[in-house]
């Protein structure tokens, strides 16, 4: 399982998502599923409705267990954790997933993305 967790501002656009989902897989697997913090699924359904793949919700809980690669004041402030990006997609990939991609950014700096690498079962 190849996951994309994204974090992002509210009023996020959807061109904002593509494009930093495009910068994070940049030479890795295809991404198999899209993973996000639980009270912003609704937000990000439409680029997983898009793309065709299953996106997840992760709880506060579970973004908080997580250690990130980077630490955002804004994510720390707001979310308790370094990045929702990061920690949202190795939420998702499950136990004994490792980090492929730390967050990337978007240019207008709305959205994050970063590639997590289940264990294969």
């Amino acid at each position: 399982m190849i996951v994309a967790g994204f974090g992002f501002r509210s009023g996020v656009s959807l061109s904002s998502l593509r494009e930093v989902f495009a910068l994070a897989g940049q030479g890795h697997p295809p991404v198999t599923h899209l993973a996000t913090a639980q009270d912003k699924v609704a937000a990000l359904a439409p680029l997983a409705q898009a793309l065709g793949l299953p996106l997840t919700g992760v709880t506060p809980e579970a973004l908080a267990a997580v250690p990130t690669a980077t630490r955002s004041v804004a994510s720390l402030t707001a979310r308790g954790v370094g990045s929702v990006a990061e920690a949202s997609a190795v939420a998702a990939a499950g136990a004994g997933a490792r980090l492929l991609t730390p967050r990337r950014i978007s240019s207008d700096r709305m959205a994050t993305c970063a590639i997590a690498q289940g264990v294969p079962t």
